[in-house]
């Protein structure tokens, strides 16, 4: 295991999850190579204030977040590539036969990878809500439901997230309004009536979104509606817009190579991050849709890397040897 052309870890992503994968590798000395991505940072890279992230009392930029997290770990040693991978070939012996990834006409070859490429929040496509992204455009309610205490918000979306996110927003804004393009829901009857019965939240269908208003600095002030039926137009005042359509994992490289569920996340091991493929980790939103936030991105980062280590160490002690005999 010495062959100077392999890399003990290569981490594929460069949000919270992978850069903290790559902070743990290389104070491990695992020297690992991070494919950060043209993307690199992630869903934090179009987010303003950052209040929930440990140990900045004052809060902090999400973009400023991210480049301080790269820069930690490339402190220690960590390498990066801006580019995005093209396509991975796993191995089931990658002791003797590497993990290979693509970026391009540059191949890399690794005895361990870590996939941290995350979930990219579905968006409307307008415009507007381009313009306005991190002015008042979210697609976090948990991350962003503080900023809104006392002002009113738009939620598109007809799923349970949609009906959860109203719910949490209900809690620190003066009013919401939940806007669906259908009479029904596909959100859970349980959801719906927790909703509906809420005093603070109104529900306007069947409406889709024409466009979201904004002020000459910049900010939202309200949201344009189109019935889907009449096509008449509805101005919604409001200060925030959260799109609550759901998310995509960016799991495309690895259909037919990594265990997914039928949304696309992919499969880990009870009580690990190992996948399916002997020496490929996962870390982050592209196994998780449930908590989705950079703390927890950042803490599956952590695992995945312990995990990536132990394994290389336990591999380096059999060398020679079947990978399971490692495990």
């Amino acid at each position: 295991m010495t062959d100077p052309n392999v890399r003990e870890l290569l981490i594929i992503g460069g949000g919270p999850a992978g850069y903290t994968a790559a902070l743990y590798a290389a104070r491990a000395a695992l020297q690992p190579l991070v494919v950060e991505g043209f993307e690199a940072g992630g869903q934090l890279m179009i987010t303003s204030d950052v209040d929930n992230y440990p140990g900045f009392r004052d809060g902090i930029m999400g973009p400023d977040l991210m480049h301080q997290m790269r820069a930690q770990a490339e402190r220690f040693g960590a390498e990066y590539v801006t580019d995005d991978v093209t396509r991975v070939e796993f191995s089931d012996d990658p002791l003797s036969t590497p993990h290979q990834v693509f970026v391009g006409p540059d191949r890399y070859e690794a005895r361990a990878v870590v996939v941290a490429t995350g979930a990219t929040a579905r968006q409307l496509g307008l415009e507007s809500e381009i313009e306005l992204q991190g002015r008042g455009v979210s697609y976090c309610a948990v991350c962003d439901a503080a900023f809104f205490k006392d002002r009113r918000v738009v939620v598109i979306g007809g799923g349970d997230s949609a009906m959860e996110e109203a719910a949490f927003l209900a809690k620190f804004a003066t009013s919401v309004v939940l806007v669906h393009r259908r009479e029904e829901f596909r959100a859970s009857k349980i959801m719906i009536d927790r909703v509906r019965q809420n005093e603070r939240v109104t529900i306007e269908v069947p409406y889709g979104v024409e466009e979201v208003l904004g002020s000459a600095d910049g900010k939202v002030t309200g949201v344009r509606l189109r019935h889907a039926v009449t096509g008449e137009l509805k101005d919604v005042d409001a200060d925030g817009f959260f799109v609550a359509i759901g998310h995509d994992p960016n799991t495309s490289l690895f259909r037919g190579l990594l265990d997914m569920d039928e949304q696309g996340y992919l499969l880990t091991a009870p009580g690990s991050t190992a996948t399916n493929v002997p020496g490929v980790f996962v870390a982050g939103d592209v196994a998780d849709h449930t908590y989705r936030q950079a703390i927890t991105a950042a803490g599956s980062g952590c695992m995945a890397s312990l995990d990536a280590e132990r394994w290389l160490a336990a591999a380096a002690q059999v060398a020679g040897q079947p990978t399971a005999a490692a495990l």
